[in-house]
């Protein structure tokens, strides 16, 4: 038996993250405590927070991801990935395989910690609704560096939708994720035999941005809830770092995913 490449030792290991990930996902639905508040939640507020979530990614596309840029560095990430692929290529072992993971795995602690600080005081001040802007702003902030550390370029049209696919895969549970993981896994597997180009999606972004907009609010309705109503307000907050951990994992396992799809197509091209 051929020995395996460093890019096939890293997709083994790959294929073990996904599976304890899938297993998270599966095992249970949002808390059986949080559901208790469905007969006091209004009729209107998972309308009023769709609405939030879809207007909040409209004016992040739009205008505010050049504000995201302000609070990291995208030249230096784009060289950072540059030095790792050239490293790679020059040394071809395990470490420098893995080096783009590492990367990607970098911001995600200082993420966390802005999304408790900010669910944390708006809760306190019971503002649930406003929080979503600041709260999908750190999403994308965490979703933006993760594709920067594997090569991909945000500002694409098409990546929006994949980055919007994966956030709403991320927020779903049980056979739900099954499915939703599924659909994203054989996207990937297109993206790499076309030769790592995306494209060619058979929903249009307004779309997808109603489609995730659903989801987080299938997930979140609880904790806005509860973000909502003044000191109180402090324990609907607490679980925005949560969310955003959830969703930031989730990419780096499909990001590291569509890289080395990737890669490993253009290996076995190479020795055709």
């Amino acid at each position: 038996m051929a020995r395996k490449t460093p890019f096939e030792k890293e997709w083994a290991n790959l294929l073990k993250k996904e599976a304890r990930y899938r297993k998270k996902r599966v095992d249970g639905p949002t808390s059986l405590l949080l559901m208790k508040l469905d007969r006091f939640i209004p009729e209107k507020l998972s309308s009023t927070l769709s609405v939030a979530f879809f207007k909040a990614f409209q004016v992040i596309f739009e205008k505010g991801t050049r504000l995201i840029e302000l609070t990291y560095n995208r030249a230096k990430k784009q060289a950072d990935f540059k030095v790792n692929k050239f490293a790679n290529e020059m040394y071809g072992d395990q470490r420098s395989a893995r080096s783009f993971t590492r990367e990607a795995r970098g911001s995600r602690a200082f993420n966390l910690l802005i999304s408790f600080v900010e669910g944390v005081a708006l809760g306190l001040l019971g503002l649930g609704i406003p929080d979503i802007p600041l709260f999908m702003a750190v999403v994308l902030k965490g979703v933006y560096e993760v594709a920067l550390s594997y090569g991909y370029d945000y500002h694409d049209e098409n990546e929006k939708i994949f980055i919007l696919k994966v956030i709403e895969v991320a927020m779903t549970d049980e056979e739900e994720f099954i499915e939703g993981d599924r659909q994203i896994n054989e996207a990937i597997d297109v993206i790499a035999a076309d030769g790592g180009v995306i494209g060619g999606w058979s929903i249009e972004k307004e779309e997808q941005m109603r489609q995730t907009s659903d989801a987080l609010v299938k997930e979140m309705i609880y904790t806005k809830f509860i973000q909502g109503w003044t000191i109180l307000g402090v324990f609907g907050g607490i679980f925005d770092p949560v969310y955003v951990n959830r969703i930031t994992n989730y990419a780096i396992i499909k990001y590291r995913r569509r890289f080395l799809a990737t890669r490993l197509k253009g290996e076995e091209s190479a020795k055709q």
